[in-house]
């Protein structure tokens, strides 16, 4: 039998989170500190305030009815000193002067079993009852430890993820592709120097870092150093030069993909080590002319272009079937062949016949399910 290896059950991995906060260092917990205070994690669903209200409140009539009741049952432990027997409203009274720690004396556990139950069973139920009275300052206090939780596990847990640079109308619509194609929110960081960016990358779902991405310790923050893709679309051709030599340098395995305006900033942006440029406005200019000489040709663009909306153009590896075929003999439309990083027309007598190791850039259709 083959030993697969499965997953750690998820009590294993919560043990696994506790034990490495226990272990870290001081100085690891001082980065989580300030990781804490950049990185926003994806909004979770919030209780309403008048739902919090009413659950603390239904808890803190529950552990009065409960401590109510123990000292009812256990009345003749009791004393008191108005008439010297303790009934059910006397049992009431006692519990909430007692929970709420006023204590007036006048009723008072007198037998060995009732103040062996004061001790034992309802001492820890005034704590109990206190801090449901106090759970929202609590609370506050312990948000930021929960998010420094959440920061620890985020950055011990994430590798070869995608980091888009600028929550911009291209850094939106770069993460759209990157859903459709399939990459998980949870693979995504968004690096923004703007709060309103920040947060509105954090209702969509992603992990958010506020910072200048020109600066290393911002892009640390992000784990670019175990980043596998790195998208940098930020407003400004300059910021975007700065962005890809600090990336570059903190990684040199990952795929750096950038957008500038200008033609004239691609070869630098090349020798700063970006793997491919887009040049946003000759991009429009050309989508413009092929606009009004074929509207239709610019349509199919789009459509190409959006994914999930009828056509795909996608990068696929080359399947066993395929292989020793043409390029016309596959079941999608193939338009390229990437054969050893080089890009082969599907008509090149080069890649008349298909390889293993080939990439196919083809155009498919979406498939919907019904």
């Amino acid at each position: 039998m083959k030993d697969e290896r499965r997953p750690p059950p998820k009590a294993a991995g919560r043990f696994s989170i506790l034990l490495s906060l226990w272990n870290r260092s001081n100085g690891e917990a001082r980065d989580d500190a300030e990781a804490g205070r950049s990185i926003t994690m994806p909004a979770q669903a919030a209780v309403p305030p008048l739902q919090q209200v009413l659950r603390r409140l239904a808890m803190a009539l529950l552990v009065l009815t409960v401590t109510t009741l123990l000292v009812w049952f256990d009345r003749a432990g009791y004393n008191d000193n108005a008439d010297g027997k303790v009934d059910f409203l006397d049992a009431a009274y006692y519990t909430t002067v007692t929970l709420s720690t006023t204590g007036y004396g006048d009723i008072a556990p007198v037998s060995d079993g009732a103040r062996l139950t004061n001790i034992l069973i309802i001492t820890p139920l005034r704590v109990v009852f206190l801090i449901i009275l106090v759970g929202t300052t609590l609370e506050v206090l312990t948000e930021r430890t929960r998010q420094q939780v959440r920061v620890h596990r985020w950055r011990s847990r994430m590798r070869d993820h995608v980091i888009v640079v600028g929550y911009g109308t291209k850094g939106r619509h770069s993460i759209e592709t990157l859903l459709g194609q399939g990459i998980p929110k949870e693979k995504i960081v968004v690096i923004d120097p703007q709060q309103k960016a920040v947060e509105a990358a954090s209702a969509d779902g992603l992990v958010s870092v506020l910072g200048d991405a020109t600066r290393s310790k911002t892009l640390l923050k992000a784990e670019l150093q175990r980043a596998a893709r790195v998208i940098i679309a930020p407003q400004r051709d300059d910021t975007a030069t700065l962005v890809t030599l600090t990336a570059r340098q903190l990684n040199r395995r990952a795929s750096i993909v950038v957008a500038v305006r200008e033609d004239e900033n691609v070869p630098l942006l090349k020798q700063s080590g970006a793997d491919t440029v887009v040049t946003s406005s000759s991009s429009a200019g050309r989508l413009l002319g092929v606009s009004m000489a074929s509207p239709h040709v610019a349509d199919t663009l789009e459509d190409l272009m959006t994914r999930g909306s009828g056509l795909n153009l996608t990068e696929r590896s080359v399947t066993k079937t395929e292989v020793g075929r043409s390029p016309r003999e596959c079941t999608d439309l193939v338009v390229a062949v990437v054969r050893r990083k080089k890009m082969l027309d599907y008509a090149d007598p080069e890649c008349s016949r298909l390889q293993f190791g080939d990439r196919l850039i083809t155009i498919s259709r979406e498939e919907t399910g019904y």
